[in-house]
């Protein structure tokens, strides 16, 4: 029985109700195996890992294997389909990328969707969901690290494979001499926890990375200075191993770079901030600790991460360490006031977890804020991230001054 369309593309012939009815009860159902797929995939290379994430409406339920010979990781998903996003997913492959040489996947059989990495060297595979978060729907995420002896958890496996300090400094340090200066430079979010974004999608991740390699090349240039980068390319790094990065390399001090963002587009200029024990020193503050602390959730941290992060970072603060991050944010405000206007004219304090080295003095610098139109353009430009890191070179130049007095 055809319908056809009147000239205002509506059906001038309607079927009763009860043919309605017949047509509806006659309609197959959707075959289960089909009524999910994968609406996204992302691949994440780096040195450290490469982590692959499947996106999805319903949360996947999974099952994985290892093969040798040659070496595979193979994962069947209970009741998914076929989609275009995963016939292309072989096509984000790098082939620079250290772990994987292609993915193939098919149906195993009318239930099972199979996934197969063809691995270029044996690997510790640690799979997890996600649940929804921020435009985030379900995730099934996949992090492949180089195999070492022995039952390492993910964020051990971070450190066991972060290089040691390329740096002018030998090991130990003669007498009467002062010790090295390494900065810890932590560009925030990264890989699959983008941060911040413009109206033009400028993405904080690339900003503040493009920033602290910059100042990386000019604290490595200052004679008694060195420093060390938590990521040096597009991968996520759970808060916990960005500080505890920081302990292994024994920074003097620990530098986090951002660009904030808020509903109210009029916001704008550089902020400080450290850690506080007691509370936030402003609702702004809060705010912004908050969502900051939320990079967990997003980039993806599996089960191992709450345990590694409450045994490693739950100590006192000691006073002495909030007090030369105050002197050391102190420093860094005057400089950045001289290339931007401040949104607040003192450092501020709030409960940021990427800040809670015991013994490191550390400071989170919101650059600009990049949800405003004009700043945003600003960060964009090569000449004012250089200026950015110019006037943190030039606080922590000033914060060094005094650490090398007697």
């Amino acid at each position: 029985m055809l319908f056809q369309k009147g000239s205002a593309g509506y059906p001038y012939w309607l079927p009763s109700l009860a043919v309605l009815a017949s047509l509806i009860s006659l309609t197959p159902p959707a075959r289960g195996a089909e009524a999910v797929q994968f609406t996204a995939t992302r691949v994440w290379p780096s040195t450290l890992y490469t982590r692959l994430t499947f996106e999805s409406s319903t949360l996947p339920h999974y099952r994985y294997f290892m093969l040798a010979s040659p070496h595979r990781l193979v994962i069947d998903i209970d009741d998914f389909g076929l989609s275009p996003v995963l016939h292309k997913l072989s096509q984000q492959v790098r082939a620079t990328d250290p772990f994987i040489s292609k993915i193939r996947v098919a149906k195993f059989d009318t239930k099972t969707l199979r996934i197969v990495v063809d691995l270029k060297q044996p690997v510790r595979a640690d799979i997890f969901n996600l649940k929804p978060v921020a435009n985030f729907q379900h995730r099934l995420v996949v992090d492949l690290y180089p195999k070492l002896k022995g039952d390492n958890d993910p964020l051990s496996l971070f450190l066991a494979n972060t290089p040691s300090i390329h740096s002018p400094f030998k090991p130990g340090t003669p007498s009467g001499q002062p010790a090295p200066f390494i900065v810890m430079i932590d560009p925030g979010h990264g890989g699959e926890d983008p941060g911040a974004h413009g109206l033009h999608n400028t993405l904080e991740k690339n900003v503040v990375l493009h920033i602290a390699q910059r100042l990386k090349k000019l604290i490595d240039k200052q004679p008694g200075m060195a420093a060390v980068m938590t990521r040096s390319d597009d991968h996520f790094v759970p808060l916990a191993m960005r500080v505890a990065k920081a302990q292994q390399q024994k920074a003097t001090i620990f530098v986090s770079i951002h660009a904030d963002a808020v509903a109210n587009r009029q916001a704008r200029g550089a902020s400080v901030f450290t850690l506080s024990t007691r509370g936030a020193t402003s609702a702004a503050a809060r705010f912004l600790a908050t969502s900051q602390n939320q990079s967990d959730l997003i980039g993806g941290v599996s089960r191992s991460g709450d345990s590694y992060l409450d045994s490693t970072l739950l100590e006192l603060i000691q006073h002495q360490t909030l007090h030369d991050s105050a002197i050391l944010g102190s420093a860094v405000l005057k400089q950045l006031h001289k290339i931007n206007p401040l949104h607040k004219s003192r450092v501020e304090r709030a409960g940021f977890a990427v800040l809670k080295a015991p013994n490191i003095p550390s400071i989170l610098v919101e650059t600009a804020f990049i949800s405003h139109p004009e700043e945003e353009r600003k960060l964009r430009t090569a000449r004012y991230q250089q200026q950015v890191a110019e006037a943190i070179l030039a606080g922590i130049q000033r914060y060094k001054a005094k650490h090398d007095e007697p």
